[in-house]
């Protein structure tokens, strides 16, 4: 059982799920909340002491409109009993031999899954990095560059879209090798390509501090307190003519406001959460200093504070 709102008792009650009908029921008044919902849940049930080879799965996964077939080919899978082993086999062996033309698609797709994954990444981000794949690979204009590098920058380019940015390095860490000059490259090659192919120019979203502020106070371990100051500060920073990349000037703030806390974080253990180099790092602070006052919250520290903050 679970607490719901009842509007007949006019609070929060516990509600009683009846799965033969459907209908989610007040346990104290007995008004029907919900009628007819589906149960999402599987049907079966697994043990422990089960073949993990027995799958109950009646239906396969969803369509993907970017495959030629929509990802509903048949697979043969591996016999149950010894009596079909040879049939079944051999028809095993010759779907592998089959020309599969989305073959490559797939093995790409897994690709820019598995990074996505390893960065945290919801799904739509995965899926238009697909479509953009799809786009650039239909055009027949990535043989002989590194595949890597590619499917790098296509996420880059949809995390870019989705508003979701991720910084170079950060993808760079799950591309399988790549160089973060190779996945620059890419990237400008893919924007070209899909800009000739439209004919106008692509939208790629536009990059701000603050998208990059609670990842990486969150990897440095501040506090919440010293996460808001932050991003007030961010946001403020953006009212100035500061001439730094976005994620320089992330860097910076986060440095400026951890000098005012007790926790205070070195620059090194700073540059390494955020991917900028030290002497970025000092030079985009050496900007932000001046002004300082203007930026940081008068409820975060005192202005006395700030006038001792360290000179660059």
């Amino acid at each position: 059982m679970s607490d719901q709102y009842c509007p007949e008792c006019k609070r929060a009650t516990e509600v009683v799920f009846d799965h033969s009908a459907g209908d989610t029921v007040c346990s104290e008044c007995g008004l029907v909340l919900e009628a007819h919902s589906i149960d999402e849940t599987s049907e079966w049930r697994t043990f422990a002491n089960e073949s993990s080879d027995n799958d109950p799965v009646r239906v396969g996964g969803p369509t993907n409109p970017l495959l030629t077939d929509g990802g509903l080919s048949t697979v043969i899978s591996k016999p149950n009993g010894a009596q079909a082993d040879f049939l079944s086999s051999s028809l095993g062996r010759w779907q592998n031999r089959g020309n599969n033309p989305d073959r490559s698609l797939i093995l790409a797709f897994r690709t820019i899954a598995n990074m996505a994954d390893r960065l945290g990444l919801v799904n739509t981000i995965k899926d238009r990095a697909n479509e953009i794949y799809k786009k650039v690979e239909d055009l027949k204009s990535i043989r002989g560059r590194n595949q890597d590098a590619i499917l790098a920058a296509c996420l880059y380019i949809a995390c870019r879209q989705e508003d979701k940015p991720r910084t170079v390095k950060e993808i760079c860490s799950v591309a399988n090798g790549a160089t973060k000059k190779e996945i620059g490259r890419a990237k400008e090659f893919i924007v070209k390509q899909l800009e000739v192919e439209m004919g106008q120019s692509m939208e790629m979203g536009t990059i701000h501090a603050g998208d990059f502020v609670r990842r990486f106070c969150s990897s440095l371990g501040m506090n919440n307190n010293a996460v808001k100051a932050v991003q007030e500060a961010v946001k403020r920073s953006e009212e100035l003519d500061i001439r730094r990349s976005p994620i320089s000037i992330a860097a910076a703030v986060i440095y400026m406001i951890t000098q005012l806390s007790d926790d205070k974080k070195p620059m090194k253990d700073i540059s390494v959460a955020t991917g900028v180099a030290e002497g970025t790092i000092r030079n985009s602070y050496k900007d932000l200093h001046p002004y300082a006052a203007r930026l940081i919250p008068t409820n975060y520290v005192k202005e006395e504070d700030i006038r001792n903050l360290p000179t660059p």
